[in-house]
């Protein structure tokens, strides 16, 4: 049974994230009159579906780790394969549904709607919490500096409020550690508040072994302060709509930007690979997240959308970036890439995706101590 507290939370979790990207898909591809014979969740064998009056088939499969939308006439999601020889199969009617047959700024436009569609559902759920439950605005003063630590040599003092870490404004306590070990560079650079004065400090973090809020073993940056509320008050606010979505979108683009960062460094080799996980460590993080509530279930909801749009957008074949990728090359080529060249493309794609699996599952099984 204990086993079902970490698979019901997930199961529910990613079939509301790949919904939400599949039907971003599956949205524009309507609206640009594109044929669409299969809307599924998960892969393999289909469990139970039906279909719909326009002759979609909904359903569901046995491996709910994704999903897709497969349009009319594509051998796979989005085949590109050579317009002549796909025209001379179908009547006229027909070649009308046909994606490949789509102007290429609407080709774009259904490719990128799934990612986009996985943002919009992080605004949106960002925008609830801060409307109905609010949103932290305490004052981060350091309550201690620790003798000898990067704080203490770089010239940080207690009461000290800090402003911004990283040109990163800190609007709450909270935002302090999550900017800190987001950071991507060596060096920090922490604007603060003393005695009514702005100073900008550079603080050089470590990186200890540590544990994060929910007991999972985490590669952690610190620089030796505590932080505590101003005269130990706390101020969380429920926003207004507006406000809510403003600081909702603020949250989803620093998500996606941190994640860029962090894959540049993975590319430069510097990133710290121990904090990939797979299915089986999301699993995990959304089982314990969801004994904490439905806030803390939205939260990591809207946290793993993002990064599943994000991930998406990278131009590797296979991935929605991908297509986009060989999109920016036609409209250069004035012509689609050819046949044999995109499906040379899709094996180093595959390639990759096999590769980032494998990684993915022995990370996880690290993380259970299994492996």
């Amino acid at each position: 049974m204990e086993i079902l507290i970490y698979i019901i939370p997930f199961l529910v979790l990613i079939t509301l994230v790949v919904f939400i990207h599949e039907y971003g898909h599956y949205f524009f591809a309507r609206y640009y009159g594109v044929g669409v014979t299969d809307f599924s969740i998960g892969f393999g064998k289909e469990l139970f579906g039906y279909n719909d009056k326009h002759g979609t088939r909904w359903k569901f499969c046995a491996v709910p780790l994704g999903g897709y939308v497969k349009f009319f006439g594509d051998r796979n999601v989005f085949s590109q394969a050579e317009q002549e020889k796909i025209l001379k199969k179908y009547n006229k009617e027909d070649q009308e549904k046909l994606f490949v047959t789509k102007p290429l700024y609407q080709r774009s436009i259904i490719v990128a709607a799934g990612p986009f569609a996985n943002f919009i559902l992080a605004i949106l759920i960002f925008s609830l919490i801060y409307i109905f439950s609010g949103k932290d605005f305490t004052p981060a003063q350091i309550n201690e500096v620790q003798e000898n630590s990067p704080a203490f040599v770089s010239g940080l003092k207690k009461d000290d409020i800090i402003l911004s870490i990283n040109n990163n404004k800190v609007k709450s306590i909270l935002d302090v550690s999550t900017y800190i070990n987001t950071s991507t560079s060596e060096q920090i650079n922490l604007n603060i508040l003393r005695n009514n004065n702005e100073i900008l400090l550079s603080v050089k973090p470590k990186t200890i072994k540590s544990e994060d809020g929910l007991g999972n073993k985490i590669n952690k940056k610190i620089i030796g302060i505590k932080i505590a509320p101003v005269n130990n008050e706390f101020n969380k606010e429920k926003l207004g709509p507006s406000k809510a979505l403003f600081y909702a979108f603020k949250e989803t683009w620093f998500v996606i930007k941190t994640s860029f960062s962090f894959f540049i460094n993975l590319f430069k080799g510097m990133g710290d690979t121990t904090q990939i996980g797979g299915p089986i460590k999301i699993a995990k993080i959304t089982g314990q997240v969801a004994q904490h509530g439905l806030i803390a279930f939205l939260s990591i909801t809207a946290y793993i959308s993002i990064s599943l749009g994000f991930i998406n957008l990278l131009p590797i074949p296979m991935l929605d970036g991908g297509h986009l990728m060989f999109y920016a090359f036609e409209k250069v080529l004035g012509k689609p890439l050819k046949q044999k060249t995109q499906e040379s493309f899709f094996r180093i794609g595959l390639f990759l995706l096999f590769s980032l699996m494998f990684f993915t599952t022995v990370n996880d099984l690290k993380d259970l101590g299994l492996f």
